[in-house]
């Protein structure tokens, strides 16, 4: 299908479904995106596209703790793809979506110092799936902690941190609405909820349920997450952020805060904007977040990072995150249709090596980009 312009239509307008659009769209073929969302712009309210609210911090080595070896082997591939994504969507669209690979931080006080190393331990690069990672974590001393992020002392004295180095964040919010921005050509459709996928064929309503359409396409991608229920037996995850603004505070790399009860990171973005949250909560509640996650996450951002004591709160985020029972990333391919979910907590960290594999499979992988080699991850199943 590689040579050939095709009519493709996608099941949202996500993370997944937005990378997929621009990459389809600028391979010559004709894109329909559907989506329940009023438009592009991100609503802040909890039911919008996931990508909007993650903070984007990409982190294959620490991901360790908790995945497997293969998810955090696909991050290396996705970083690299990233670059290559930001660079293209820099030379098009104003302002360009930030990207950095200075690597990332993990700290932990003093106290708790037992517990970081337990977490430690498990990072084990030595599989074949960290071929492209050049270390383990890096040992500081509070002296090189100081000259890499001043603002990183402490309230109860020296920090215990760790380089992770080839890490790196993505603003989540700019390379969505550039992916958009840049997309030629695509239909997008918007306050469309898509209720039904077969190969070749969507069947979408209007939100209001009174417009109900069935389309037909040379492919159908299906990238809709939570929405994808009941094809899929996929479940939300909840997710919270806090964004502050803290002019000064000049944080450069993302930090995970290592504690015995929780993990706690915080993400710099342009414009003096700070982003704190919590990995995960098995929770499907849409509701604003309560006073106690606010105030633990805004505690122990404030612990290593005393000067955000002056920050102003812009908004506190929540959404749900696409979760199949393992925990993996699904891809399943059938003749005219594409399924793709279970990215998780990981969706920045993800997509791009989850793409190129599924339009590997499918035949559709430009050689711009190149593809993933089937022997550099095993293909999730």
């Amino acid at each position: 299908m590689s040579g050939k312009s095709l009519r493709i239509g996608i099941a949202g307008a996500g993370l997944l479904g937005r990378l997929l659009a621009w990459t389809l769209s600028h391979q010559g073929h004709q894109v329909s995106v559907f989506d329940p969302a009023a438009g592009p712009q991100p609503a802040h309210d909890g039911h919008g596209a996931a990508g909007f609210t993650a903070a984007g911090m990409l982190s294959p080595l620490a991901e360790l703790e908790t995945a497997e070896p293969d998810v955090a082997g696909r991050g290396w591939h996705s970083i690299e793809r990233w670059a290559q994504i930001t660079e293209a969507l820099a030379a098009r669209v104003s302002p360009a979506p930030s990207f950095s690979r200075r690597g990332s931080l993990m700290v932990a006080h003093g106290s708790d110092l037992g517990a970081a190393r337990r977490v430690l331990a498990r990072l084990d690069i030595s599989g074949p799936a960290f071929a492209h990672a050049a270390q383990p974590p890096e040992a500081l001393s509070a002296s090189q902690l100081q000259q890499l992020e001043p603002c990183l002392h402490g309230t109860s004295g020296p920090l215990h941190a760790w380089m992770l180095h080839g890490e790196g964040h993505i603003d989540s919010v700019r390379t969505l609405q550039a992916l958009h921005d840049d997309a030629r050509g695509v239909q997008w459709h918007w306050s469309r909820t898509v209720h039904g996928v077969t190969p070749h064929t969507l069947n979408h309503r209007d939100t209001l349920g009174c417009d109900e359409r069935t389309q037909h396409f040379d492919l159908v991608l299906d990238v809709r997450g939570t929405g994808a229920r009941p094809d899929l037996p996929v479940r939300g995850v909840r997710g919270e952020v806090v964004w502050l603004h803290a002019p000064g505070i000049g944080l450069q790399r993302p930090v995970r805060l290592l504690h015995p009860r929780h993990r706690v990171y915080i993400v710099p973005r342009p414009g003096d904007v700070v982003l704190i949250g919590a990995s995960e909560i098995e929770s499907e509640d849409r509701s604003p977040m309560s006073l106690r996650s606010a105030v633990e996450l805004m505690a122990a951002a404030h612990s290593i990072i005393p000067e955000l004591a002056e920050a102003r709160i812009l908004r506190m985020d929540v959404n749900l995150r696409p979760a199949l029972p393992d925990h993996r990333p699904q891809i399943q391919i059938e003749p005219g249709l594409v399924r793709i979910n279970g990215l998780y907590r990981h969706g920045w960290l993800l997509a791009p090596s989850i793409m190129d594999e599924a339009l590997t499979q499918a035949g559709l992988i430009s050689e711009q980009w190149g593809a993933l080699q089937p022997d550099e991850v095993a293909a999730p199943h």
